[in-house]
């Protein structure tokens, strides 16, 4: 069965819309992009996005470039959208719309062959798939700043959920990757 990984990018206070205000500054060079390009290229073969996530990758992605393949491999993967007011007309960017069941649409996602399933950005999808224990990793970026107001990955809805910590890693830049398995329930 394939895997459904969350990847978001934070701040210290827990902040993850509004990236482009805080998030760019602590990019790193084209190593370090080349590697995190490489790890989803061979990782992914879908992504799963709420709405607003996907129009806003829908705005930016199709013409972009790199020399690393990153553009190549998001402009190509299939894009699972979660949405109930667009319509298969409002999809331009290799995606498919899923307008209800969500629940059972993504369980049907990761029992397909294939590669694991991204899912970035996204709140509120990403809370409806917490609350039925859908995530199989948690990929958190920790930005080391201070956004003071936004809005939260995890808010007062989110399901209580126990976490183990499988992966750490402190980039140049002082982001810090926390990756996270759902913990068993007697841990």
């Amino acid at each position: 069965m394939r895997k459904l990984v969350v990847e978001n990018k934070v701040t210290l206070d827990g902040v993850f819309d509004e990236q482009a205000e805080w998030q760019m500054q602590f990019w790193e060079g084209p190593d370090k992009m080349e590697r995190y390009s490489k790890d989803h290229i061979t990782a992914f073969d879908a992504l799963l996005l709420g709405r607003v996530t996907y129009q806003g990758l829908a705005a930016v992605w199709p013409s972009m470039t790199d020399d690393v393949g990153y553009a190549d491999w998001i402009n190509r993967i299939p894009k699972h959208v979660v949405s109930t007011t667009l319509n298969e007309d409002d999809l331009s960017w290799n995606a498919q719309l899923i307008t209800e069941n969500v629940v059972d649409e993504v369980i049907a996602l990761k029992q397909q062959s294939g590669e694991d399933i991204l899912l970035v950005g996204s709140g509120d999808l990403l809370q409806t798939l917490m609350e039925h224990s859908l995530i199989d990793e948690y990929r958190i970026w920790v930005h080391p700043v201070v956004h003071g107001s936004g809005t939260q990955l995890f808010t007062d809805e989110s399901e209580p959920t126990g976490l183990k910590l499988v992966e750490m890693e402190t980039t140049g830049s002082g982001v810090v990757v926390l990756t996270y398995q759902p913990a068993e329930e007697n841990e």
